[in-house]
């Protein structure tokens, strides 16, 4: 059974992950649910052909070496994947993440006016949340795009691997790669505040230094976007002050509070009748009702500021979630799912709050954030 082989099905059959484990038949991610092959398990000898295949010499001394490695690969034109090859129990394992190689623009998404707005801006924090699989990279990769097409400046990414490639158009476009071209995030934000960069995007901000050096670069005049994995807006805020020291938790939510612009939190939610995912949206803007409840610790009234800030573009996950469930595009199940909703009376009750907006208009809103969705990126 040969790799590439087994990337082109998973390609053809709109897999948004490919996995392949030692003792296990391939299995396929398709719109958010595993599917097994019908072949024979592989053996460990065959999983770890089929990994070091796609494989560089220094690639596979790094997998070896630390037993886990994330990496990238492209096939053709059209076929490009994220890796991460790791150990288990019963030998090597590989999950495969398909990668468009045309970068999707915010219109084919459809993402509201506000994403516009905040790729004007000229510095500050913008953070894209959520769990694995859920378009943040997608997401991310339509605003850098969108810059690159309408302004003049210069975009540094830090990524682990690098994803979306960027070709240059008005901007001048720099992608760093974690291992191949820098040693770290921490190491690579450093060095960017010497590289002139006027847009700094972070792959992931994943420790305390990592954060620290985002948030002196969003203070200083550059324009930082990056990832977190969690899953509303005042969950981020918290996850960021918690990572530091006691004695530096005030500094932080000072620093936090002058600096951010916005928090997407995002999921991926199942259409009702199948045919792929559409996202939920949650947004908080950097208002200064919200900066101000940042700077005093009193995230947990945030979620109010969202509620009532929809005039600007601000809008809770429980929001956006009924308004697909009124609009018809996702049912009850998936609406209790996402919001962990247990009783169905509560859903019943929350539905008679909702503001009825027009159907149409909601489809409409979504009907492009399918080719998102639909590819689980």
């Amino acid at each position: 059974m040969d790799i590439t082989e087994l990337l082109a099905f998973a390609r053809k059959n709109s897999a948004s992950d490919l996995h392949i484990s030692a003792l296990h038949p391939p299995v396929l991610r398709i719109h958010g649910d595993m599917m097994p092959l019908k072949v024979d398990k592989l053996s460990s000898d065959q999983v770890k052909s089929m990994i070091y295949a796609v494989m560089t010499e220094s690639q596979r001394a790094e997998f070896e070496r630390e037993l886990e490695h994330d990496f990238s690969v492209q096939f053709g034109d059209d076929m490009r994947f994220r890796a991460n090859a790791f150990n288990t129990v019963h030998g090597p394992a590989i999950a495969f993440r398909h990668i468009p190689t045309k970068v999707p623009t915010m219109a084919e998404l459809q993402l509201p006016d506000v994403f516009t707005r905040l790729c004007g801006l000229q510095k500050g924090l913008i953070l894209v949340t959520g769990p694995t699989g859920s378009g943040k990279s997608t997401t991310l990769a339509s605003m850098v795009n969108y810059i690159n097409e309408n302004m003049s400046k210069h975009i540094l990414t830090i990524e682990d691997p690098v994803e979306f490639m960027h070709k240059s158009k008005r901007c001048l476009v720099n992608q760093r790669e974690l291992n191949t071209s820098t040693n770290s995030f921490a190491r690579a934000l450093k060095s960017a505040l010497r590289e002139d960069p006027d847009v700094i995007l972070v792959g992931e901000m994943r420790d305390l230094e990592t954060i620290q050096l985002a948030l002196t670069a969003a203070e200083t005049g550059h324009l930082v976007m990056g990832t977190l994995h969690t899953n509303s807006a005042a969950k981020t805020i918290d996850r960021i002050i918690d990572v530091f020291p006691g004695n530096d938790k005030q500094m932080v939510m000072s620093m936090l509070a002058s600096s951010i612009e916005a928090i997407i939190a995002q999921t991926l939610i199942k259409r009702k009748g199948g045919g792929g995912r559409v996202a939920g949206l949650e947004i908080m803007l950097g208002t200064s009702g919200v900066r101000n409840m940042i700077r005093e610790g009193k995230t947990p009234q945030l979620y109010s500021l969202m509620q009532v800030g929809k005039n600007v573009g601000m809008r809770t996950m429980k929001d956006h979630v009924y308004e697909l469930l009124e609009a018809g595009v996702i049912d009850e199940e998936a609406a209790k799912t996402v919001l962990h909703i247990q009783d169905p009376r509560e859903l019943e009750q929350a539905m008679l709050n909702v503001p009825k907006a027009p159907q149409q208009k909601v489809k409409n809103q979504v009907a492009a954030m399918g080719i998102q969705n639909s590819q689980d990126f």
